[in-house]
């Protein structure tokens, strides 16, 4: 891979989604990303990103909790890397987070997976809940 270009911070927040072209660059742990072309497409809406339009974006992202596939589709909109004295501590701390979590073991960390999942929280839960409810009601009622 060629040697990324350094981008400045002060050069990012000239694409903060305002102005004429609405170009959205964010920073993700020290990296530059432009995502114009992606807001579209983002399964959160738009919003999501261009409120982080021209800044550091790595607490947000990485506190999502992306898919694999989302983080390996941001190397198609990597434009560069900030200076090494401009990454802040947050973007130096922040990869060694999503790291440690990597140190679970397997089955804890699938079992966090299952349980912290869409699928999970928003349908199952609910669902149980809702049985565990009308049986009661059945049994008391009846």
């Amino acid at each position: 891979m060629s040697e990324l270009r350094v981008i400045s911070l002060e050069e990012v927040s000239k694409h903060n989604y305002e102005g004429v072209d609405k170009s959205c660059w964010i920073v993700i742990s020290g990296k530059v990303y432009d995502v114009t072309k992606f807001l579209n497409e983002h399964p959160g809406g738009e919003e999501v990103i261009t409120q982080l339009a021209g800044k550091d974006a790595t607490v947000g992202f990485l506190d999502v909790g992306h898919s694999k596939d989302a983080i390996e589709m941001t190397k198609e909109y990597l434009i560069g890397q900030l200076p090494e004295s401009e990454v802040s501590k947050s973007e130096k701390t922040a990869p060694k987070v999503a790291q440690s979590k990597g140190s679970q073991s397997s089955v804890l960390k699938d079992f966090t997976d299952i349980m912290t999942s869409p699928t999970w929280t928003n349908f199952l839960i609910p669902t149980t809940m809702g049985l565990i409810i009308y049986t009661a009601y059945k049994f008391i009622f009846n």
